[in-house]
């Protein structure tokens, strides 16, 4: 019988496993909810639609989540789609292109959420980083 090494994330797993009391179910559905939103992170995604899914209230899940990921699923939602931003904007995308891939439906939104997140707007940051 051989007897593999664990990943760093498997070891950070069963800790976490140990230390809440939460069914291992829960923590599946957790992961779950986390790949539908790296999947259609450019779609409207509800927080409340993600919770139901895995069958928690909104601040259950909110605190499973961020338990799990250090971060709120809300910012996680927004440092990928900000991350995916810079790329297309790095690519020489017009902005309420980019505005509207990475999820936004308003452009001012985005232009204060992307300054906020990088202290550029979109506008600077293409300028300085266009390849």
């Amino acid at each position: 019988m051989s007897s593999k090494k664990k990943t760093f994330y498997e070891l950070e797993i069963e800790r976490i496993y140990k230390e809440h009391s939460l069914p291992a179910k829960k923590y599946a559905l957790i992961r779950q909810s986390k790949a539908f939103m790296e999947a259609h992170h450019s779609e409207s995604i509800d927080l409340d639609d993600l919770a139901k899914a895995a069958f928690m209230s909104r601040f259950h899940y909110i605190r499973v989540f961020k338990q799990l990921y250090g971060v709120t699923p809300r910012s996680y939602l927004r440092d990928m789609r900000i991350a995916k931003a810079k790329l297309l904007l790095k690519q020489g995308n017009n902005i309420t292109d980019v505005c509207l891939a990475v999820g936004y439906e308003s452009v001012s939104t985005f232009s204060n959420t992307f300054k906020k997140c990088t202290g550029f707007s979109p506008r600077e940051y293409q300028e300085r980083n266009r390849e």
